[in-house]
């Protein structure tokens, strides 16, 4: 495992673009969660507005909080993840690997491993974030770690989209068509998805799809409190939510062996 890692960190660490794309996940998660909690989201508009999301930089909100923006802010590691893995095909370092001795699934463990580990690191800053944030606005640490496992989600939700990007990117090998399928899917034919099924059946079902499974985990904020308030109709328990997120991870990795022992590289 070490080795595997080993060689996709020299393959990366002089790479441009990760550092581009890292950077952009490291610097404008905060900024932004910065400028939230500082009133850029407020309600009615202008100065006069209300700063209704300002509590939810103290403890223990402040994991939900991050969790939910870090959702969207983890889009930039997934297209990491598939240019990481397209490059493989353009360059033909995929076939070298495979003369210097390693296996396909060698090949395919090695990105297994890298999602891992990115979606491990990302966890970490955003655990390293909620410290920050959380004690600077809550007057104790006694509920620190109440609602800690938003930060658990988290890495499942880390999990959820960089293991469909990398499907994505071995299916497609292609690094531009992969990005353009990738955010296609998640921003819009998922919703579109998800607004059929859950307006034709009982109970909202359409929330189980593959990346929907792990947002709901980490709804937006203003939208749990509203939930709390007023009744929402049929809903599913977070248990659910996070299974099913454990199992489209399980189906990525074995839908990417499969893949991989099936196709000509």
């Amino acid at each position: 495992m070490n080795a595997l890692l080993g060689i996709e960190w020299l393959k990366i660490k002089r790479y441009r673009t990760f550092w581009v794309l890292a950077g952009l996940f490291i610097l404008l998660l905060p900024l932004w969660n910065y400028e939230v909690e500082n009133g850029f989201i407020r309600l009615g508009g202008g100065k006069d507005g209300i700063n209704f999301l300002n509590s939810a930089y103290s403890f223990p909100q402040v994991w939900s909080n991050l969790g939910f923006w870090g959702s969207i802010f983890i889009t930039f590691i997934s297209i990491l993840v598939i240019i990481l893995t397209t490059n493989e095909y353009t360059y033909r370092t995929n076939r070298q690997n495979v003369i210097d001795g390693w296996s396909r699934m060698q090949f395919f463990h090695s990105k297994v491993l890298l999602v891992v580990v990115l979606s491990f690191l990302a966890t970490l800053y955003l655990f390293v974030m909620g410290m920050l944030f959380g004690g600077v606005n809550s007057g104790s640490l006694n509920s620190l770690f109440s609602e800690f496992e938003k930060v658990g989600y988290f890495f499942l939700l880390s999990l959820d989209y960089l293991g469909f990007a990398l499907i994505i990117a071995i299916l497609i090998k292609k690094s531009g068509l992969a990005i353009g399928l990738f955010l296609l899917y998640s921003m819009i034919i998922e919703n579109i998805l998800k607004s059929v099924i859950n307006h034709n059946l009982d109970k909202p079902y359409g929330n189980l799809l593959p990346l929907q499974a792990s947002d709901e985990l980490l709804p937006f904020p203003l939208l749990q409190m509203a939930k709390g308030m007023i009744p929402m109709g049929a809903t599913l328990s977070m248990t659910t939510y996070a299974w099913m997120a454990i199992a489209w991870c399980i189906l990525y990795y074995f839908a990417g062996r499969l893949i991989l022992s099936k196709n000509d590289w």
